[in-house]
C-alpha cells in the first residue's frame, strides 16, 4: 500500500486475498480438528462408562464371593 495517497495496489490486494485464503483454510482445519476431537471425547466418555459399569459387577461379584465365603466359615 502506497503510505502517501493510501491507495491499493494490485500486490497487496493479492496479498490481502492470499492472506484471507489461509484463514480459511486455518478455520476449516480447526473445524475439522475440533469435530475430529469432540467425536474422540464422545467414544473416550463412553468407554469409561463402560469400564466403570464394568468394575461395578466386578466389585459385587468379589463382594459376593467374601460373603459366601465368610458364610462357609461360619457354617464348618
Amino acid at each position: 500500500m502506497d503510505s502517501e495517497s493510501k491507495t491499493y495496489t494490485e500486490t497487496d490486494l493479492q496479498q490481502l486475498e492470499n492472506q484471507i485464503d489461509e484463514l480459511i483454510d486455518a478455520v476449516a482445519r480447526l473445524k475439522q480438528e475440533n469435530s475430529s476431537l469432540r467425536h474422540q471425547q464422545d467414544q473416550l466418555m463412553m468407554e469409561k462408562s463402560q469400564l466403570v459399569e464394568k468394575t461395578e459387577l466386578a466389585r459385587n461379584r468379589v463382594e459376593a464371593m467374601i460373603t459366601r465365603l465368610r458364610s462357609l466359615e461360619l457354617n464348618t
